[in-house]
């Protein structure tokens, strides 16, 4: 009766014992904040990157730089108007001639100089008309657009980078609560075990076998600190000028639905940054075939100039001579041979627009392989994780009965030692398959434009 007092007595503390760590396991998620540590959520964190990342600072200084390129490329359309001053000096050579002028004046030593004092202040319009200034302006344009589509295609991949350090952080986070509780579970086991060797109810075998579960998940915890430290570490050189501020992932937010195939597929064909990208590579370079060709073509310059140059800088000269007035000129270039070289630059032209549409085709056929990878990936993830819930609540139970058992002396410790190892192995999985489809969700978000 005495023994049978003492196992009943074991089994209840056993049995207390194991609430409590059940109560634990269950608030681990709602156990507060370190007061002064900042929660980041994940739409922070990628805003904090778009502000950080060099790479990131490129694509918008490109984009701004294509965007410039093309104003200046619309604006050489336009008329410029300059305006000329120049006083010029020429030495005489002791002759007299009229020079354009009433009267005689001193002759220049130089004759391509008109007088000796000569004065020229002139506003001058120039333009000049032909297809190739058209086909650069499509050239710079295509480029803008390319460069915006590369822009995007640099914030998602920042973005895909911010989201997989998250989650990264955030499941070494959960994985180093679960291993903590997982060591303290041990050292419970292990005491237990002590409490029954004094007793004489069981062998030494089984308090060497407690001692060196515990001794393993110390080491657990250990590497897994250090993981959870180094993703964090990886994580804030992107959110902070200090990447040892601490700080905590929130994580809290419900992912939302897993969207219909045929959703992802409309978005992601309508707003992908890859495709947008070749297609105005496309577009730049028939914009450049057409600039080669247009050298086979003559250029109009047209020049209107209006102002003073004269020997005297005055409206009127000698006599009441008008100095103020105008000229208009009209020139017409035409291409007459050039050793084949406009012929090479149009073979070029085309053959890099033969790259690029090869390259619009092959982005084409990875854009349907990653958007069937990358459903299929969430919608298999997001079916696991009832099966992962499902698999923890197992392992409780199967945890529970073991432990209840060994108490009553029908089960060994290494059965309570291998429950305990299921059950870690159980809650590991299931924060890996949480991390798992947050990140393939986040995945087609980016694809499609929504992340």
């Amino acid at each position: 009766m005495r023994g049978k007092g003492k196992k009943l007595l074991m089994w209840v503390a056993e049995a207390a014992v194991f609430l409590v760590v059940a109560l634990a396991i269950q608030c681990r998620a709602q156990e507060a904040k370190p007061a002064g540590v900042p929660v980041i959520s994940l739409a922070e964190a990628i805003h904090r990157a778009q502000q950080n990342e060099p790479v990131f600072a490129s694509a918008v200084a490109a984009q701004k730089s294509a965007g410039i390129d093309r104003y200046i490329a619309k604006a050489a359309l336009l008329p410029s108007v300059l305006y000329h001053n120049q006083v010029l000096y020429t030495q005489p050579n002791g002759q007299t001639n009229q020079g354009g002028q009433v009267g005689t004046q001193s002759a220049p030593v130089f004759i391509a100089n008109n007088a000796v004092h000569e004065y020229s202040s002139q506003a001058s319009i120039n333009e000049t008309i032909g297809l190739r200034q058209f086909a650069d302006t499509k050239v710079a344009s295509a480029n803008a657009a390319r460069a915006s589509a590369e822009l995007e295609v640099a914030r998602r991949g920042l973005v895909s980078a911010v989201v997989s350090m998250f989650y990264s952080a955030s499941a070494f986070d959960a994985k180093q609560r679960v291993l903590t509780e997982a060591l303290r579970e041990a050292q419970n086991f292990t005491q237990l075990t002590q409490k029954r060797e004094e007793a004489r109810e069981i062998a030494h075998a089984d308090v060497v076998k407690a001692q060196l579960q515990e001794q393993q998940r110390q080491r657990e915890l250990s590497d897994g600190t250090l993981a959870a430290d180094r993703a964090r570490l990886e994580l804030a050189v992107l959110l902070f000028p200090d990447p040892r501020t601490p700080y905590s992932t929130d994580t809290t937010e419900a992912p939302p639905a897993l969207p219909t195939r045929d959703e992802v597929i409309s978005l992601a064909s309508s707003k992908n940054p890859e495709i947008r990208s070749a297609l105005a590579d496309v577009q730049a370079s028939n914009a450049e075939v057409m600039s080669a060709r247009a050298a086979y073509l003559p250029d109009l310059a047209l020049n209107f100039t209006y102002g003073i140059n004269a020997p005297q800088f005055a409206k009127r000269g000698p006599d009441d001579v008008r100095n103020l007035g105008y000229s208009i000129s009209g020139t017409l270039d035409i291409p007459v041979w050039d050793w084949f070289s406009t012929q090479k630059r149009v073979k070029q032209s085309e053959i890099r627009r033969d790259v690029s549409k090869v390259t619009l085709t092959a982005t084409q056929r990875r854009l349907i392989a990653t958007l069937e990878e990358s459903y299929a990936e969430a919608n298999v993830a997001r079916d696991q994780l009832d099966l992962l819930d499902r698999s923890v609540h197992t392992a409780a139970e199967s945890l529970r009965l073991t432990k209840l058992r060994y108490s009553a002396g029908e089960s060994s410790a290494l059965e309570v030692v291998d429950a305990e190892t299921a059950y870690l192995s159980a809650e590991t999985a299931q924060t890996d398959g949480i991390v798992r489809y947050r990140t393939a969700l986040a995945g087609l978000q980016i694809l499609t434009g929504t992340l």
